[in-house]
């Protein structure tokens, strides 16, 4: 491979929610709301509303679809009324806090080598993060960090990726797109003629090509070891 850059995925490619954002949260926060919510049920629920997630036909970024994706989730867990409204709109304003979020732990030693070989990196996540304030927050050592709220469209949309690939003035045959999303990160980035690798941390992918069961995996894949 004659690879000059690498495009990472954001949420649970490189971090992970914090305790703000796990199902107790949800739980806790919303009995705030009068709402009794069974944290067992976050899982399946989420599953369930991510099946369901009607997104805009030409994947023009929404905030108010993320909204209605919480609120799923929020009923699946028992919540019903007018709370689920407030609650969803709390919890997608904590989504969007960098502090929120815990990086994995393979995520810094892997970036640091990738940049020992002279490679350019870059993020690219379909969110209303503010993801350059996620940058510094976290203290990523990146080139470019390209949002779906501030680009306009969401993946797997080429242009959000060929927004990615310009800001670093490398070429698709000469990028990679690391994900965790077979249709968003995948399928979007091999579209637009790049190598991608699906990041399968929780091994739900066993049989896909170019699977990564962890990003330390990353830089062999890529022929650098």
């Amino acid at each position: 491979m004659n690879i000059k850059a690498v495009l990472f995925d954001v949420d649970f490619t490189i971090c992970r929610p914090g305790p703000e954002l796990r199902p107790e949260a949800y739980a806790e926060r919303g009995r705030a709301f009068d709402l009794q919510l069974d944290p067992d049920l976050f899982e399946p629920s989420r599953r369930a509303a991510l099946a369901e997630l009607q997104r805009h036909p030409e994947l023009v970024h929404e905030d108010e679809l993320w909204i209605a994706f919480s609120e799923e989730i929020i009923r699946g867990m028992g919540g019903g009324g007018e709370g689920v409204r407030a609650l969803a709109e709390a919890m997608v304003l904590a989504w969007e806090q960098a502090e929120h979020f815990e990086l994995y732990d393979d995520v810094l030693p892997v970036f640091a080598e990738l940049r020992g070989y002279g490679l350019k990196l870059g993020l690219v996540s379909n969110t209303a993060r503010d993801l350059p304030a996620f940058v510094v927050h976290h203290r990523l050592d990146v080139d470019v960090a390209i949002d779906s709220r501030v680009h306009g469209k969401t993946k797997p949309d080429p242009s959000i990726f060929s927004a990615a690939l310009a800001a670093l003035a490398a070429l698709p045959e000469h990028a990679a797109m690391v994900g965790d999303s077979p249709e968003d990160d995948i399928a979007g980035a091999r579209a637009l003629g790049l190598c991608a690798f699906l990041l399968d941390r929780g091994g739900d992918y066993p049989d896909s090509p170019g699977r990564l069961r962890g990003l330390d995996e990353l830089p062999g894949a890529l022929g650098l070891r």
